[in-house]
């Protein structure tokens, strides 16, 4: 398995996987699963990758298994509910901090294959994600469907973030995690 900073030419397997497991075109019976909700088109992928350096991605060959997403604010601030987060920033403390755009960054969504899920890819290519941005950012934040419970158990029990609080967007339910980026991943290997 390879982890590593996504590509320009690796853009069209990362769409393919997306368009796989996002929630609008995910099959019913695997949705129970884990889903992604947030939507890429080529050019965002393009500025993650060139003006972020913020896609990760893990590969099994020449196939890209999984992908982990990480920007500034500034990134995600073109999406309604990233707005919406980043407005609420203020009003927002982890590890004893009132959080802003300097100190903290959104990470997620992260899409791993069906086949490869319950092995060491998630903690891996989350590990991977996390040492592009530590340098940067103390704080890792982002969110998670209260109807995403793979998700959730994926990312409380088996990577360790921590729930700041829980809101409300569009008519949706939401989990704020956060992570501490000094602290190695669970069951990482990198």
């Amino acid at each position: 398995m390879e982890y590593r900073n996504a590509a320009i030419q690796d853009i069209n397997k990362i769409q393919l996987l997306q368009q796989k497991y996002h929630v609008s075109t995910i099959r019913d019976e695997d949705k129970p699963h884990g889903f992604v909700t947030t939507l890429f088109a080529e050019n965002q992928f393009k500025e993650l990758i060139e003006k972020e350096n913020g896609l990760a991605i893990a590969c099994d060959g020449e196939k890209v298994i999984g992908y982990a997403m990480a920007a500034s604010w500034q990134y995600w601030s073109v999406w309604p509910l990233f707005q919406h987060m980043i407005n609420d920033l203020p009003n927002t403390t982890f590890l004893n901090t009132v959080l802003n755009a300097e100190n903290s960054y959104q990470y997620g969504p992260i899409c791993i294959d069906m086949e490869y899920r319950g092995t060491d890819v998630l903690p891996n290519l989350f590990e991977f994600s996390r040492l592009q941005m530590k340098d940067r950012y103390p704080v890792l934040i982002t969110f998670i469907n209260h109807i995403n419970n793979r998700s959730y158990d994926a990312h409380t029990r088996k990577l360790g973030l921590e729930v700041i609080k829980n809101f409300e967007f569009n008519n949706n339910h939401y989990y704020e995690l956060g992570y501490d980026m000094t602290k190695k991943t669970k069951g990482s290997n990198i």
